[in-house]
């Protein structure tokens, strides 16, 4: 970064808007949605503040600086060890009374500060009436209404922050102020460097006490309680009193979404239509996907026989006709199925129905031995499994993060997905396919209950933010599935041209014999045939190579062929089940560390392992 640049810091609670406006901010870079746990990295991005280079940085959600979870942890971290030149506040204006406790904690750092009330329909919806201006004048800093997902206010938020200052700091109740008096030089004293005001290192230090120090305890009221509680009640009387004082609530009738969800979250309709939503998702993916590859894939053999024919014979020819295969199959088989499902699941996210998912499901983890917040990084695993397991920041107990990323590898990704709909949905049904993806959850149980009696523990109750049904927009709708699409492209498609290319020079020198042999204890158990071993070895670098590679090893694309129907769903059980690929593999051991990451390899190994052997057992005679 530019030594003459700003650096922002765009700090919010979850489903506050933050990614969103970093994308309208910086272009698309992130993916926005309604979960917590979604950022839990920094997302930085670059732009022009009053033609000033600037670099832009999306915090993860954040509900207080005295944070618990580990992904709360780099927001409070970054800002109290990078210390930004700027804040941007951003707050859900339909939930303002709530979320301006976190607004005061941010106004005692003394950063020039920005706070933007995004959402400013949502809070219309709801009859919320809020004075901008009264607000600024209390804060001292500021204040903005934007709608990030459709662009309302973004100039605004630009003008404003060329007006960015330091905020007044937030006064408390008589007592505290003297008590913060008191303590303020000793606190410095004792920080010195920080860089931040005295009174704000008062603050924290009573936050991180278990007692209060002596010589204040006659002022404390409550002394017999810790200052952290005592703090945090102090706080949120104030933003209660400021909401109170700039904001007024006019009665509104219930409108179709308050209707919607009488049904979608309804005790007994909510369940058997998340069932028909998945049953849906799945079966227009594989419906949408199989159409698509028809059309595609004729076009895409006469183009391989065409250049076959141009290049004839050469020591280069079969490599250079693998990468070719490679680059087709990544078009007429991969793409087809995968741009459906993205783009699916992207319109449940926008819409807003995959936080009420995971409230339904928040029941069912505690019945199976895990944290409610475990919901959110299984149902992310069905995108990708990297960012499921990145999503175990937001879970506080080290047990809960360990079980949870050992399931979130087992569920079946978007790559593992291409394989089951292009093998097992194509050739023996879609039914077949379904029945996969609930055996898959019925393993995870199963698997979960074992941990859990292994592991006992009782976790808290999920308290998940529900935000209301929007319309998705098409821009981020389709940009949203072009993220996610681009980790195809930009990764996964070169391993493809490059393994399809490698294979084909082992094919020629005889080394895929070798690779054949390092896996035969495998595809020998499982009835597979020797040549299934490559795509097997190569499945470790990306899921979706298995089925890729598969019609190049055995000779043909039409695996149908060479393959029994028996010996196709073995195939797609082992593969859905086995080691995770390499990326997530990376991911486990930043998170649990190497020797876990081990364990968790070994342990999904072995179950594939036996899940094969029971699939060629139940489908003998196909």
């Amino acid at each position: 970064m530019p030594q003459n640049s700003l650096r922002i810091a765009l700090v919010g609670q979850p489903n506050s808007g933050k990614s969103t406006l970093f994308n309208a901010l910086v272009g698309l870079r992130a993916i926005a949605s309604n979960f917590p746990g979604t950022t839990v990295e920094l997302l930085r991005g670059r732009t022009f503040i009053a033609g000033k280079p600037a670099e832009i940085v999306d915090l993860p959600g954040i509900c207080s600086l005295s944070a618990e979870d580990p992904a709360e942890r780099v927001a409070r971290d970054f800002l109290l060890q990078e210390r930004p030149d700027l804040i941007i506040n951003v707050v859900d204006a339909s939930v303002l009374s709530r979320s301006l406790s976190l607004t005061l904690q941010l106004a005692e750092l003394g950063i020039p500060m920005v706070v933007v009330l995004n959402m400013a329909d949502e809070a219309e919806h709801k009859g919320i009436r809020i004075d901008g201006e009264k607000l600024s004048k209390v804060l001292g800093v500021p204040v903005v209404f934007t709608v990030a997902s459709r662009g309302i206010g973004l100039k605004d938020l630009l003008a404003a922050l060329r007006e960015a200052r330091a905020p007044d700091p937030p006064r408390y109740s008589p007592w505290l102020e003297e008590v913060l008096a008191q303590l303020a030089p000793a606190a410095e004293a004792h920080r010195s460097g920080a860089g931040f005001p005295p009174r704000f290192l008062a603050l924290r230090r009573l936050g991180e006490a278990r007692n209060w120090p002596e010589g204040v305890q006659g002022r404390v009221p409550r002394a017999e309680e810790e200052p952290p509680l005592v703090l945090a009640d102090e706080r949120a009387a104030l933003a209660d009193r400021l909401f109170r004082a700039v904001a007024k609530v006019e009665r509104t009738r219930a409108g179709f979404r308050e209707r919607l969800d009488d049904v979608l979250m309804h005790p007994a309709l909510a369940y058997p239509f998340l069932l028909l939503l998945l049953f849906l998702l799945f079966f227009l993916t594989f419906r949408v996907g199989n159409a698509l590859e028809g059309l595609l894939s004729p076009v895409l053999e006469g183009l391989s026989e065409g250049v076959a024919q141009a290049l004839g014979a050469g020591t280069f020819v079969p490599i250079i006709q693998g990468a070719l295969d490679g680059l087709f199959a990544g078009i007429g088989i991969a793409l087809p199925y995968l741009l459906p499902f993205y783009l699916f699941l992207a319109l449940l996210e926008d819409v807003g129905y995959l936080p009420r998912a995971g409230f339904l499901l928040d029941g069912l983890m505690h019945r199976l031995g895990l944290h409610g917040k475990s919901v959110i990084p299984l149902i992310l695993g069905y995108g990708c499994s990297v960012p499921a397991v990145l999503a175990t920041r937001i879970l506080e107990d080290e047990r809960d993060r360990l079980i949870t990323a050992a399931l979130a590898v087992l569920i079946p990704c978007a790559a593992r997905t291409v394989v089951v709909f292009g093998l097992l949905g194509r050739y023996v049904g879609p039914w077949a396919a379904l029945a996969l993806f609930l055996g898959n959850l019925g393993v995870v149980a199963l698997l979960s209950a074992l941990f859990s009696r292994v592991f006992p523990a009782t976790g808290p109750g999920l308290i998940l933010e529900i935000p209301p049904y929007r319309l998705p927009t098409v821009r981020t709708t389709l940009g949203k599935t072009w993220l996610r699409l681009k980790g195809f492209v930009k990764v996964a498609w070169p391993l493809l041209i490059a393994s399809s290319a490698a294979l084909s020079l082992a094919q020629a020198l005889g080394g895929e014999h070798y690779l054949n042999l390092l896996t035969r204890p495998f595809t020998f158990a499982l009835g597979l045939p020797l040549a299934a071993g490559v795509p097997l070895v190569f499945a470790v670098l990306r899921k979706e190579l298995a089925l890729l590679l598969l019609g190049q090893a055995l000779g043909t694309e039409e695996v149908g062929e060479v393959l029994s129907l028996g010996q196709m769903a073995v195939f797609t059980v082992f593969t859905v089940f086995f080691v995770p690929c390499v990326a997530t593999i990376a991911a486990l051991s930043r998170e649990l560390g190497w020797r876990r990451t081990a364990w968790v390899v070994a342990g999904t190994t072995g179950l594939a392992l036996l899940l094969g052997l029971f699939a060629r057992g139940l489908t003998g005679n196909l």
